[in-house]
């Protein structure tokens, strides 16, 4: 299959890319974000577009694919623009490979009648991407247990809490995960679908 990343360069999307790298049912991955991930591969290839509310200029390129794999985080432009990016890379993959597979990382505790404001924007993405015409899923994680990540803070407090994610598993095994059990999920998901359409981390975790 021939996937596209968005969000690559953040903690859930680089363990995200690295299965897919490692996978021989994936057999190209052309990677979307405002900067480069800095990992080179002899199957992968990566688009660096500054603007991803307009992908007008770069979806030629985007077709042809069979799933996309949206792992963009929420920036420091806040929910709204998050909101806004998401549904511009769904519908323009909606029109451009119609039937395709379109995995969204969202949150637990997302509801588009949240009292926060957090839940709400994300519930609302959730059931928009859901509306379109492909093959949506959503992926709601608790805590994930990433193997790395760039920022130098985020770094520091996972490998303080590393010790205690064994524990955490053994206790809430319906609210943890990891990077990698949520690259193999994506992959499973575009490769041979799921029993639902919104999966939260012990779904992921079975998957």
């Amino acid at each position: 299959m021939k996937v596209i990343i968005f969000g690559a360069a953040g903690m859930v999307g680089q363990g995200v890319l690295r299965e897919c790298l490692a996978d021989d049912r994936v057999e190209a991955v052309l990677v979307v974000g405002r900067s480069p991930t800095g990992r080179a591969h002899g199957k992968s290839r990566a688009i660096v577009h500054g603007d991803l509310l307009d992908l007008a200029p770069i979806e030629s390129e985007l077709a042809g694919f069979d799933a996309c794999f949206f792992c963009l985080g929420v920036s420091s432009a806040g929910l709204d623009e998050h909101q806004r990016v998401t549904l511009s890379a769904g519908t323009t993959l909606a029109r451009v490979n119609p039937g395709s597979t379109f995995v969204y990382v969202s949150a637990a505790g997302a509801d588009a009648q949240g009292r926060q404001k957090w839940a709400r924007v994300r519930g609302a993405t959730e059931n928009a991407l859901l509306a379109l015409p492909f093959e949506a899923y959503v992926l709601r994680p608790g805590y994930i247990q990433p193997r790395t990540s760039r920022t130098p803070f985020y770094r520091l407090a996972y490998v303080v809490a590393r010790p205690f994610y064994p524990v955490l598993r053994r206790l809430m095994p319906s609210a943890v995960t990891t990077t990698e059990q949520i690259g193999r999920a994506m992959i499973a998901i575009a490769d041979h679908g799921a029993p639902k359409r919104v999966l939260g981390a012990a779904d992921i975790n079975a998957l």
